[in-house]
C-alpha cells in the first residue's frame, strides 16, 4: 500500500483557458516554496552551481529557486545556467529535487506535475539532438549503472513559437560497460529528440500541435508492478498515454535496436544492449525540476549531447542577461511512494561533489603503471598511477564515457631527437620484433594545429601510436597519424614506416606512407594556405577510431576500425627489408624525401634484434620551423614564443581523447 507523501495545489483558475503569451508576473509576496508545493522535506535539492542544499523547505536562492505570482497564480521557480558547475558524471546544470527515498519498480510509486516552461537556451548546434531543451522530470536509478528509465523533456529550437514535449527511455546496459548505452525518444506533442537541424543554425520545420513557452502543461507517472504508466495533459492539445516495461527489456539483442537509434546513436558508437531483466532489480527515485540539456561542450565531443551553446566562461549572470539558460515553473506536484521505500543517502554520496573529485587517467585505463611519459612543457613522469597534469594529461566526460585526454602545444620542450612537443607514453619494456609486443587503442582526436604551411607533409598533424627503436638510429619503424587541413571537415589517418638506415648516417632516412582512412602522408597543397582537395572517406575531429599494433615473430599487423568506414588491415616486415637498394626507392619517397636529400637505403635485416617499445598519446608534427629548413617536417606555424597558454587559446596544439587501450605479448595471427 502507497503512502502519500505530497500533495499539492495552487491558487490558479483551473478552467480559465491558459494564455501562450508571457505572463503578467504580479508583485512579489513573502511567500516560500513550500508554501505552494508542500513536499520538499522528502527530497533533496541540487542548485545550478552544482550544490546540494538538502530539504528545501525554507530555502530560496534568487538565482536558482523562488516563487513567482502571475495572473495563474503562485508558481515555484527552477532556474539553470548553460554552465556552471553539475552533479554527479553529468555534462550539464541543474536545479532539480532529487528524492530521499528510493524504490523498487516492483512495488507502487506516483509522480503528478503541472508546469510551463519560461525559457530554454537561446543558443548551442541545432544538428545536436540536446541543444535547446530542459528535462523537466525523471525516474533515475539508484543503483548499477545509474542510468535513467525516463526522462521527459521540453524542446523548442530558436525562431520557432511552438516546441516539443518527448519522453525519453533509457537502456540499463548489460554488462560492465555502460558507454553504449542509448535513449529511446517518443513524441508526445511536437517532435522527438532524434529531430534535428541539418546544419548548426538550421532548425527542422516548426511542428504543428508543438507547447510554447509559457504554456501549461501536466504529466503523471505511475508504476505498478513493474510496469510505467505515463499521462500527458495540456489545454487544447489530446490528452496522450503510454506504457512501458521496467523489468523486461525489449532491446536484449543488436537486432531489437530500433532504426532512431540506428541513425542518432549507433555512429557515435553507442550501440549497446539491455540487460534481460531491465531495471528490475535497482531502486529507483523521481527527479522534478530543470535539468538543462544545453551546454557549451563542443559537439565534435559527441553529437547527441554537447550543444556548443554560449557559456560566458560560465559567468551565471551574463548566461541569465542573454538567454541562455532554462526555467520552468511548477504550479502543483505530488508524489507517493511505497511505506517499504528505503534510504536513497548512497546515491547522494557517490554523486554530491563528483564533478569537482579528480579522476584519475590511471582510473580509465589501468595500464599506466607499464609507461612512463614526457609531457609538453619536457617534464618526464616515471610514475603515472594516480597523476594528471591539467595542462597535459587529464580526464573528461564526453556525456557518456570518461576518456584520458593528452594535449600538447606547437612548440615548448621535447626529446633530444625530435623538434615536436609531445604529451605522449613510453614503454618501459623492451623487446625486439622477433620477440613482439602489442598495442590497442581507441581514440579520437579533438584538435591538430590551424596554423601551420600546406605543403609541408607534417603540418596540421599528431601521431597517435607509434612503435620506436631503443638501439641504433633510434628511428621508428611505425608511426600513426591523423592529419586534417584547415577548412576541411574530414582528415585522414595514415601510417609511416621509417627505414632503419644502412651503415653509421641516418641523415639520409625516409618514411614511406601508408593510407588508412583518406590520404597518405606526401598528399600535401599547392600552397601555403593552399590544401589539397579534402578526402571523401575521411575522419572527422571528434570521430573516434580504434587501431592494434600485433607484432609476433618479426612481422607487424594492423587493424584499424572505424564506425561507418571499412576496416582496414595491413602487415609489414620488421626483420626484412624491401628497401635495401637505390632501386627500392618507392615513388612517393623519391617525390617527397628525395629532393631534401633523404634518400638512404635499409639494413637488410631492418629492425632484427634492435630493442623497440610502444609510444601512446599526443605527438604534435607542427612545429614553428621554417619550410626551408625542411618541407617535409618543419611547419612554420605559429608558436607565440612558446607560450603554451597562448598558443591553447589560439587553436595551435594537438589534443587526443582515448578512451581504452592495451599492452602485451605479440600473439600469432591466423596467417602465420
Amino acid at each position: 500500500m502507497a503512502a502519500v507523501v505530497l500533495l499539492l495545489n495552487s491558487c490558479a483558475e483551473m478552467n480559465k483557458k491558459q494564455s501562450v503569451a508571457k505572463e503578467t508576473e504580479k508583485p512579489a509576496v513573502a511567500t516560500k516554496a513550500n508554501d505552494i508545493i508542500a513536499f520538499f522535506q522528502h527530497w533533496n535539492l541540487i542548485l545550478g552551481d552544482g550544490s546540494n542544499v538538502g530539504q528545501a523547505t525554507d530555502y530560496e536562492n534568487k538565482d536558482f529557486f523562488y516563487t513567482k505570482t502571475d495572473d495563474h497564480g503562485d508558481w515555484v521557480v527552477f532556474k539553470s545556467p548553460n554552465a556552471g558547475n553539475t552533479h554527479g558524471t553529468s555534462n550539464n546544470t541543474r536545479t532539480e529535487l532529487a528524492q530521499l527515498k528510493k524504490w523498487s519498480p516492483m512495488t507502487e510509486a506516483t509522480m503528478n506535475a503541472t508546469l510551463k516552461v519560461m525559457n530554454v537556451a537561446t543558443t548551442g548546434d541545432a544538428r545536436v539532438a540536446a541543444t535547446y531543451s530542459v528535462v523537466v522530470g525523471q525516474i533515475h536509478s539508484a543503483d548499477g549503472h545509474e542510468n535513467e528509465p525516463l526522462k521527459i523533456f521540453y524542446k523548442k529550437f530558436p525562431g520557432h513559437t511552438k516546441g516539443s514535449v518527448f519522453w525519453n527511455y533509457e537502456i540499463n546496459t548489460a554488462g560492465d560497460d555502460n558507454s553504449r548505452r542509448w535513449d529511446y525518444s517518443h513524441p508526445i506533442w511536437g517532435y522527438d529528440f532524434s529531430i534535428v537541424g541539418t546544419s548548426a543554425n538550421s532548425a527542422p520545420p516548426e511542428p504543428e500541435d508543438g507547447i510554447a513557452l509559457g504554456e501549461e502543461f501536466s504529466y503523471k507517472v505511475e508504476i505498478k508492478d513493474g510496469m510505467m504508466q505515463l499521462t500527458f495533459t495540456s489545454q487544447g492539445h489530446e490528452t496522450k498515454t503510454f506504457t512501458k516495461n521496467l523489468i523486461s527489456s525489449s532491446y536484449t539483442k543488436h537486432s531489437t535496436i530500433p532504426d532512431q537509434v540506428k541513425n542518432l546513436f549507433v555512429p557515435i558508437g553507442q550501440d549497446g544492449v539491455e540487460r534481460r531483466t531491465a531495471y528490475s532489480d535497482e531502486g529507483l527515485f523521481f527527479k522534478l525540476g530543470t535539468y538543462n540539456q544545453t551546454n557549451g561542450k563542443d559537439p565534435k565531443v559527441n553529437k547527441v549531447w554537447c550543444s556548443g551553446a554560449e557559456t560566458h566562461g560560465g559567468d551565471i549572470q551574463k548566461q541569465y542577461a542573454d538567454g541562455n539558460y532554462a526555467e520552468v515553473w511548477f504550479k502543483s506536484a505530488s508524489i507517493s511512494i511505497p511505506d517499504d521505500a528505503i534510504s536513497n543517502a548512497g546515491y547522494f554520496k557517490a554523486n554530491d561533489g563528483l564533478s569537482e573529485k579528480t579522476v584519475y587517467p590511471s582510473e580509465v585505463i589501468p595500464f599506466m603503471d607499464k609507461f612512463k611519459m614526457l609531457m609538453g612543457n619536457g617534464t618526464t613522469v616515471e610514475n603515472l598511477v594516480d597523476f594528471e597534469h591539467k595542462d597535459f594529461f587529464y580526464t573528461v566526460i564526453d556525456g557518456t564515457r570518461r576518456w584520458v585526454v593528452y594535449k600538447t602545444p606547437n612548440s615548448g620542450v621535447t626529446s633530444k631527437n625530435s623538434s615536436n612537443t609531445r604529451t605522449e607514453l613510453h614503454e618501459k619494456r623492451k623487446w625486439t620484433p622477433e620477440e613482439g609486443g602489442k598495442l590497442t587503442g581507441t581514440c579520437k582526436v579533438m584538435q591538430v594545429s590551424t596554423s601551420g604551411d600546406a605543403r609541408v607533409a607534417a603540418s596540421y598533424s599528431t601521431v597517435v601510436g607509434q612503435i620506436h627503436s631503443g638501439e641504433g638510429h633510434e628511428n621508428e619503424p611505425l608511426k600513426i597519424f591523423y592529419k586534417k587541413f584547415p577548412g576541411h571537415a574530414k582528415g585522414s589517418v595514415f601510417w609511416n614506416y621509417e627505414i632503419n638506415t644502412a651503415g653509421d648516417d641516418n641523415s639520409g632516412r625516409w618514411d614511406y606512407s601508408t593510407s588508412v582512412w583518406g590520404h597518405d602522408m606526401s598528399v600535401v597543397g599547392t600552397g601555403k594556405n593552399e590544401p589539397p582537395v579534402e578526402p571523401t572517406d575521411g575522419i572527422e575531429l571528434g570521430e573516434e577510431f580504434s587501431y592494434e599494433v600485433n607484432v609476433y615473430d618479426g612481422i607487424m599487423y594492423l587493424r584499424f576500425e572505424s564506425e561507418g568506414h571499412k576496416t582496414k588491415t595491413f602487415t609489414k616486415n620488421l626483420i626484412q627489408s624491401e628497401f635495401a637498394n637505390k632501386s627500392d626507392l618507392p615513388a612517393q619517397v623519391q617525390q617527397l624525401f628525395v629532393p631534401i636529400g633523404q634518400d638512404g637505403t635499409e639494413r637488410a635485416t631492418a629492425y632484427s634484434g634492435e630493442l623497440n617499445y610502444f609510444k601512446q598519446g599526443a605527438y604534435n608534427q607542427t612545429n614553428g620551423k621554417s619550410p626551408e629548413a625542411n618541407i617535409v617536417w618543419s611547419a612554420g606555424a605559429e608558436t607565440y614564443d612558446g607560450d603554451i597558454a597562448k598558443q591553447y587559446e589560439n587553436g595551435c596544439y594537438t589534443e587526443v581523447w582515448f578512451r581504452d587501450a592495451t599492452i602485451g605479448l605479440g600473439t600469432k595471427t591466423s596467417k602465420d
